[in-house]
């Protein structure tokens, strides 16, 4: 409303924004429990108390000016509600960027408390911003990276534009990197490689913008350009900080845009991902997404290891992503503990169960376990990253290393080298898929959409093709509808090596 009221100078945007902006001052507070409420209310009214200043009436601006105080900042002096600042996720860059902007609005009125609160956010933001080292990775994924990160880079515009300086913080390693990242998350149609709590569906993330200009590099809106040329809008009207592609974009011209370099990329990281693509321009290419990390990552699932594939439009290996966490705390779970016996692994979509990986005797993934890329090659002719993901296994086999490729641009493959301890282990391959399935001797055949995929297996002699059920297993679980799980199984000898290429 505020931006609306200084592009076009209607009234009638001025006074909707101030008659919502009184309304929220007058809320008892502003759910400081929750403080990622605190902090986005307390940046709504701060931006809006300072576009709309001078029109105003000064009645509104005392009123505006106190809530931010009261319902906002202090608050924030609170150690019950304070915990972000020793957050190291999203929480500490929503917080930190709404308190700032609160301390940059009334900074004339309190400006002993608003040095504090602005000192404070340089000193703390670092601790979430270190999740981006060493290549931009974001441990959370991509829906995440759309909030942690966007509120990250208000942060550092508003003290940018403001104190003239971000004190060196945005060249904390790994974080001018991360546009990469999320620009690679996307499919040639558009779809997110959406592994833990994450979302399928893509989107226009302004954040973006600032990263285009920050590392000159315009190709990082190749993707964002795409979702541009539409010819109705309304779909991003819902976006809060819409705007924010107008006052970031101001400068990029659509048209000069051009096609990424690469079509590989590679992050090591809390949550080390390869991702790879025949094409950036063709929306039939293939794309393969795929992921090692740790299951103790927060929003993390078990699924290293995991992998999506996208060939011809049609997502053939998928992932389920979040289920709503309201479904579950409903019932009383208790959904973001860590360890190994946690409810948390009970959930279907959340463990190992129901991801494009391997099961070990139909145990769960270790949580304490880690993989990163181990080796890696952009080669045109075999994209591909290799893993030892063996910790994430620990005590079920002796060893197991899973590569994923690209071959001759025509065929993705998925190789697993296995060594078995001294006890015979069943081996689970699974991929999700939302095609129709119908079985042979060694392999599948995959419809979806008109278009056929061949899943081929080479390996021992004694593996049985399968498919799984995804129906809830639970009375928390929710319906996963038209998907279902393609794979083998295969048990193996005591202290063997066997390897298997799908």
């Amino acid at each position: 409303l505020s931006y609306a009221y200084r592009l076009t100078g209607d009234q009638k945007y001025l006074d909707h924004a101030e008659k919502e902006m009184l309304k929220a001052s007058g809320f008892a507070d502003w759910n400081p429990t929750h403080f990622l409420d605190v902090a986005e209310m307390t940046m709504a009214l701060s931006i809006g108390y300072d576009w709309l200043f001078n029109d105003l009436s000064a009645n509104s601006k005392n009123i505006i000016k106190e809530a931010i105080y009261v319902k906002g900042l202090q608050p924030s002096l609170n150690a019950d509600y304070n915990g972000f600042l020793r957050s190291e996720n999203n929480w500490n860059q929503v917080c930190n960027a709404g308190m700032t902007y609160g301390a940059l609005a009334i900074q004339e009125d309190y400006p002993k408390l608003a040095r504090q609160i602005i000192d404070r956010a340089f000193e703390t933001i670092p601790k979430a911003m270190e999740g981006y080292e060493p290549d931009g990775v974001y441990p959370e994924g991509y829906n995440y990276w759309g909030y942690g990160t966007t509120f990250n880079v208000l942060f550092l515009s508003a003290v940018e534009t403001f104190l003239k300086t971000d004190r060196g913080i945005s060249q904390t390693p790994g974080f001018l990197k991360t546009a990469g990242f999320l620009e690679n998350m996307l499919s040639p149609a558009g779809v997110s490689f959406n592994w833990s709590d994450g979302d399928r569906m893509g989107s226009l993330l302004p954040a973006m913008f600032w990263f285009a200009n920050r590392n000159k590099d315009n190709s990082l809106l190749w993707m964002e350009n795409q979702y541009l040329q539409v010819e109705d809008y309304s779909m991003y009207t819902k976006d809060r900080l819409l705007p924010l592609i107008l006052i970031l974009g101001k400068d990029i011209i659509l048209e000069e845009i051009e096609e990424p370099a690469s079509k590989l990329w590679v992050g090591q990281g809390k949550n080390p991902v390869c991702l790879m693509r025949t094409s950036w321009s063709d929306p039939h290419a293939i794309y393969v997404g795929y992921k090692a990390g740790s299951p103790s990552v927060n929003h993390g699932h078990m699924d290293v290891g995991s992998f999506v594939m996208e060939a011809d439009g049609v997502r053939w290996s998928s992932d389920f992503g979040e289920q709503d966490y309201e479904s579950l705390e409903s019932k009383g779970m208790k959904i973001f503990g860590k360890a190994q016996d946690a409810e948390r692994w009970t959930i279907f979509r959340l463990n190992n169960f129901s991801h494009s990986t391997l099961t070990i005797d139909d145990e769960l993934q270790k949580v304490d376990g880690y993989a990163k890329i181990d080796k890696y090659s952009d080669v045109d002719q075999f994209k591909n990253a290799v893993s030892d993901i063996t910790s994430i296994y620990g005590g079920q086999v002796k060893k197991v290393v899973r590569g994923v490729g690209i071959k001759d641009e025509r065929f993705v493959v998925v190789r697993d080298e296995l060594e078995t301890l001294n006890k015979t282990t069943k081996v689970s391959w699974k991929m999700l898929t939302s095609a129709d399935v119908e079985l042979n001797q060694t392999g599948a055949t995959l419809t979806k959409d008109g278009k056929i995929l061949l899943l081929k297996v080479e390996g021992s002699k004694n593996i049985q093709m399968k498919t799984w059920s995804t129906a809830p297993t639970n009375n928390y679980d929710i319906e996963n509808p038209g998907t279902i799980m393609v794979g083998f199984e295969c048990e193996l000898p005591a202290n063997s090596t066997q390897t298997f290429e799908v």
